[in-house]
């Protein structure tokens, strides 16, 4: 954004404001949770231009707020307000209030009937302007309005080009979120996912609500495990493009991409450490699949788990400290947890006889997984101070697990009528949304960290 400052506020603010019987069923777990199953794609349909998203559940105790409409945007081809309100409704935390048919419509403090919209039953109201410049760039404000003690909350003014104002109208909305929740908002990050469509796979980039979905990627042959960089400048992911699994590492910046890990046998599961600069990789370069770490430019290869079972799908706690893994060596594939430096390995799963794809949670106290019970794979959590597991879904084939960075919200990929499709799901499970694209088969999401 080109430019930005706080409007005064009558309130204080933020500073921030052959293999085994065991390994073959790891092998077909795998083989569904995290490409979820290549068999099961079939091939119709188009690139998505965006993704769909539905509200289906929502959550306890949601706060009031009335969006309203601000001021001349209806001249842009992006009004902001309408983008607002979807994030806040999306989240679940908020309950959007109607505007009722006060006119003319609010756009500074001053001019709030606060009579009128509290009768409306509003406690909380967002009010802004925009003003098109004779540069062709577009002077956006807003506030955040507490009805009922008739105060300003927050308040911020923006100087923008006119194709940044959707991209404004969510940082207006992670800004009222973190405001009222205490939380960072989520609505200006980006999910990456695989498309598949007729004759070809295609990774895509696009904005957490779906728009400006844009494919960074795509061949013929399949392309899996996709994983944000800390900063979300890169993505590594695995692609079989050489007829083999070969880990790349993309630029998002620049443009380009290098194969980081091409060893003998299959290169898979690439995830990052949180200092950015190296990643955990799974290879069965020495036969079975073990897992491994190595600098993002491919250099200083390090073995960390030495068995003779598939150890695989690593995920490394926010610290940096410790990996979760999934593993076999028990006799069934279960989730077990090691320091970085491969010492330290012990179980973490064990009710039930199949749990697999651990995830760390960004404040590292719990973690996602999929947990195979009665037939059906559902995503679940467990806090690792109580060792609570939670079931959160309820679908045949649900996997793919991804938090969103501020742990509020799980994407995953779930099969619908022999479809893959995305959904998503509250961590506390009361909140469910249901994501749709025109592409027949949509997979493996991952949700990008916040922005710096």
């Amino acid at each position: 954004m080109d430019s930005v400052r706080r409007i005064h506020s009558d309130l204080p603010l933020d500073p921030s404001s052959g293999p085994s019987p065991s390994r073959r069923r790891l092998l077909r777990t795998l083989a569904l949770s995290y490409p979820l199953g290549m068999a099961a794609m079939s091939a119709s349909g188009r690139a998505a231009a965006q993704l769909t998203i539905e509200i289906i559940g929502g959550g306890a105790d949601q706060i009031p707020i009335t969006i309203v409409p601000f001021g001349a945007e209806d001249r842009l081809s992006q009004p902001l307000s309408p983008v607002i309100a979807a994030d806040l409704a999306r989240s679940g935390r908020f309950r959007l209030q109607p505007v009722g048919s006060v006119r003319p419509l609010p756009t500074e403090p001053a001019e709030v009937d606060y009579g009128y919209w509290k009768n409306q039953g509003s406690q909380t109201m967002v009010i802004g302007r925009t003003v098109e410049r004779n540069d062709g760039k577009v002077d956006v404000r807003f506030r955040l309005i507490d009805a009922t003690r008739e105060a300003q909350l927050l308040g911020f003014s923006y100087t923008v080009a006119k194709a940044q104002t959707r991209a404004t109208a969510h940082k207006i909305a992670d800004l009222i979120y973190e405001k009222l929740t205490g939380e960072r908002g989520v609505f200006s990050t980006r999910i990456a996912y695989v498309a598949r469509n007729p004759n070809r796979f295609e990774l895509h980039v696009a904005d957490a609500d779906g728009y400006n979905s844009q494919f960074i990627l795509a061949h013929r042959e399949p392309i899996i495990s996709p994983a944000w960089s800390p900063d979300g400048g890169r993505i590594a992911y695995v692609s079989f493009e050489q007829r083999k699994a070969i880990i790349f590492l993309h630029d998002l910046i620049a443009g380009s991409r290098r194969i980081i890990a091409n060893f003998d046998g299959s290169n898979s599961a690439p995830a990052w450490a949180p200092d950015g600069n190296m990643l955990g990789v799974v290879l069965s370069k020495d036969g079975v699949s073990q897992i491994y770490t190595l600098r993002t430019d491919g250099s200083n290869l390090v073995r960390l788990t030495n068995s003779d079972s598939i150890d695989t799908e690593p995920s490394f706690s926010p610290d940096g400290k410790s990996v979760l893994f999934t593993s076999d060596r028990g006799g069934s594939p279960q989730i077990y947890r090691m320091r970085t430096n491969g010492a330290g390995v012990e179980r973490v799963t064990f009710e039930g006889g199949y749990n697999v794809t651990p995830r760390y949670s960004p404040d590292g106290k719990s973690f996602a997984f999929i947990q195979r019970a009665q037939g059906r794979y559902s995503l679940a959590t467990m806090d690792f101070a109580s060792r609570q597991t939670q079931i959160l879904t309820d679908g045949q084939l649900d996997g793919s697990p991804t938090f969103a960075p501020n742990g509020r919200m799980l994407l995953y990929a779930s099969i619908v009528r022999g479809r893959g499709v995305l959904a998503a799901v509250s961590s506390d499970g009361r909140i469910k949304q249901k994501i749709t694209a025109s592409a027949q088969d949509v997979r493996e999401p991952a949700w990008g960290p916040l922005g710096h």
